[in-house]
């Protein structure tokens, strides 16, 4: 395959500018890597992407990471827009509705957050709500600061690895990088070039997310309604979404969303006689689940939606796709800078894969208790009950909002594998506030000899803080990866440090003892 310019060599080509891959980009340059981000769209900017098509939920793991970086002061929309439905009965009061599952809304007040025992007073929220739009800019302007080159209007059309790099080509254009990951979302050119499968189940009904001119609205209830028929849900006037469970078959078959269409959809799933005026935006999806059998594949690798797809149920695909470059980011670098070895970056497939995993069955499992059949009502009212119980609230919402994500690490401490707490250190500075460079952080409590001596030799790779904190969780030191997981954790500083030093072992290339 011959090219027509001089091929440029990065460290990193990423094709995808969505949230995805530009927060991958401003993490890959965070750590001093050069990165070059392709994007097939000549604008960022897109109807879908903005309120309320493009809303979606933040949940805590993609909160903490935004905050870590410095990123979280720069979103706007959550500070003026909060989920506003009340719902208000004889045993409860008013409650505002902070999630849902399958549609069953569940609330605020309902919540055991001390059950969350490693989530500290001063933690940043568990759920924010943002749009794509605003994701896109922030980070834009986070790569930009950093030397992120992003080229619009190129898609990739064919891709080449050999042992040493990868060319990537779009058109007569020719880019040369170390290593490329796709982030070119649900159809990814990347994945279907690059020898990937993508194996998984197929829809039960084809959704519509609508902006509509509606003569009479009021027919319509407010809020998520799940019918004999289906669902559909008017958040606001004229904004309407569906779920037909036709198996997927018109979104497949690609043919046009009219007017037409989406009235007598609408009509016989709300058992109404709806009329609609105008369509003026309209867009189909399914709840088709898939997943990469592997993220790696020799130099290219996937994350987000070109890694797993599946429905928007519950607004996990974001955060799952943020939550997969965070992870990478790092391993990739030091991959890069000969930090690490080759096992840390096929880490990133061992630590992420059973998390994509779970969030598929997660959506399955919403979609089999809103099929429109006998069984899935008696399975609906089963859950309906349980999400009365603050047990059962609390459970779904740690769930929905990834406070139970935890990684299998080589380390049996309960918190290892787990997002750091936000611990308070003496000065009143939070851990979260000192993470923005992105390095690795040993926080001792008791300043033991043994680790002071084991952060000297590894002082390249980590970061070594001394200091008292606040609600220490009967710690006496922990390692905190650039990603904000705990990698080890100690009740007691004695007979530690060998431990420790396996365990960096495996992250860092350290020769010296």
């Amino acid at each position: 395959m011959k090219a027509t310019n001089n091929p440029l060599q990065y460290d990193v080509i990423i094709s995808g500018a969505g949230p995805v891959g530009l927060f991958l980009a401003c993490e890959l340059a965070l750590a001093k890597c050069t990165v070059l981000v392709l994007e097939k769209a000549e604008h960022p900017s897109s109807p879908l992407k903005q309120l309320p098509f493009g809303i979606r939920g933040l949940s805590a793991p993609t909160i903490e990471a935004l905050y870590r970086r410095g990123l979280l002061d720069e979103l706007e929309i959550h500070k003026r827009l909060k989920n506003p439905h009340i719902t208000t009965t004889p045993q409860t009061g008013a409650q505002r509705q902070v999630g849902h599952f399958a549609g069953i809304p569940f609330h605020e007040g309902n919540i055991d957050t001390s059950q969350w025992k490693f989530r500290l007073p001063g933690s940043p929220e568990t759920s924010l709500i943002s749009e794509i739009a605003e994701l896109e800019a922030v980070f834009t302007r986070r790569a930009d600061a950093l030397g992120v080159a992003i080229r619009r209007g190129l898609a990739v059309t064919a891709i080449e690895q050999n042992h040493e790099c990868v060319s990537v080509w779009s058109g007569s254009h020719v880019f040369k990088a170390k290593w490329l990951v796709g982030c070119d979302g649900s159809r990814s050119v990347v994945r279907k070039t690059g020898g990937f499968e993508f194996e998984g189940t197929e829809p039960e009904f084809t959704g519509y997310t609508t902006l509509l001119d509606i003569t009479d609205p009021e027919k319509l209830r407010p809020g998520r309604n799940v019918t004999s028929a289906g669902m559909y849900m008017q958040s606001q006037p004229g904004y309407v979404l569906i779920q037909d469970f036709d198996g997927g078959t018109f979104h497949d078959s690609g043919a046009p969303i009219t007017k037409e269409h989406i009235q007598a959809v609408l009509r016989r799933i709300s058992g109404t006689d709806v009329t609609i005026n105008a369509l003026l935006t309209a867009t189909t999806w399914t709840d088709r689940a898939r997943q990469a059998t592997r993220y790696r594949n020799g130099r290219i690798l996937l994350a987000g939606d070109a890694a797993h797809i599946h429905s928007p149920l519950g607004g996990q695909g974001l955060n799952l796709g943020l939550g997969d470059a965070m992870n990478l980011g790092w391993k990739l670098a030091a991959t890069i800078q000969n930090r690490a070895s080759e096992e840390l970056l096929d880490s990133y497939h061992t630590e992420r894969h059973p998390v994509g995993a779970q969030v598929l069955d997660w959506s399955r499992a919403q979609v089999a208790i809103m099929r429109p059949d006998p069984h899935a009502r008696a399975l609906r009212a089963i859950f309906s009950d349980l999400l009365q119980t603050r047990d059962g609230v609390t459970y779904i919402a740690g769930r929905v909002w990834g406070v139970h994500t935890r990684y299998n690490l080589n380390c049996d401490h309960p918190l290892a594998g787990r997002s750091v707490p936000n611990f308070e250190v003496e000065d009143g500075t939070k851990i979260g506030d000192l993470m923005g460079d992105g390095r690795m952080i040993l926080l001792d409590f008791e300043g033991s000899n043994g680790l002071v001596a084991l952060a000297k030799e590894y002082a390249d790779q980590i970061r070594y803080i001394s200091a008292n904190v606040k609600d220490r969780l009967d710690l006496s030191a922990i390692l905190i990866r650039p990603d904000g997981i705990v990698a080890w954790a100690s009740d007691s500083a004695s007979n530690s440090t060998e431990h420790l030093t396996h365990i960096l072992d495996d992250y860092w290339n350290v020769v010296s003892h």
